[in-house]
């Protein structure tokens, strides 16, 4: 996993042709890789958000209870391993369009990969500080969608035209899927799921 994890970041062209050479299968997939690199921005966000507080301006540091972090935490980790699993399944669904046949297993190895700095980038929930946010995921983003455009017409097996399409809709179903997430996030929060805050 860590070799997989350090090529994508040094020479993502190669590391994608290694990847794609492998059997792997989902469950070891989400054991070796999925629930040790969700959990960064889990335990992370949990310890910022209960030990450290964010601030605005001048104002005191809004913590967290440990109580309501600890669920909150739990919830978020849930989502990220299905966020995976969903945009596996549309790849697969979507891959027929594109004159591609991969599995459903090689689809999910490829969002889990494709999601890796989306993971290691919530190493900066350990400071919960806006601009520091802004910075660390905007960067992690603009890796993730160059991971996918570079990645996918090598991985799917298809030409760089059809490659850059399919990519394209993937970005527009991840978008989706993310809105519905913030959605059902905020549905939670109102049945009592919500934020306790320590001022």
């Amino acid at each position: 996993m860590i070799h997989h994890v350090v090529g994508l970041f040094t020479h993502p062209d190669r590391e994608w042709q290694d990847i794609r050479g492998e059997e792997e299968s989902i469950a070891h997939m989400y054991l070796t890789h999925i629930l040790v690199l969700a959990a960064i921005p889990a335990i992370s966000a949990y310890i910022g958000t209960t030990q450290v507080g964010w601030a605005i301006g001048t104002r005191e540091p809004v913590l967290l209870t440990q109580s309501s972090a600890m669920q909150m935490t739990v919830l978020a980790y849930l989502a990220m391993l299905c966020g995976v699993a969903i945009m596996g399944a549309f790849m697969h669904w979507m891959a027929r369009t594109y004159d591609a046949s991969p599995t459903f297993t090689e689809c999910v190895v490829f969002a889990a990969y494709c999601a890796t700095p989306l993971f290691i980038g919530g190493i900066a929930a350990l400071y919960p500080h806006l601009l520091l946010a802004m910075f660390v995921g905007t960067a992690a983003i603009c890796y993730t969608v160059y991971l996918l455009y570079v990645g996918l017409p090598t991985f799917m097996n298809i030409p760089k035209d059809e490659g850059f399409l399919f990519s394209s809709s993937v970005l527009a179903v991840g978008l989706v899927v993310l809105v519905a997430m913030i959605a059902l996030s905020v549905i939670v929060w109102e049945m009592g799921a919500g934020p306790v805050y320590i001022r």
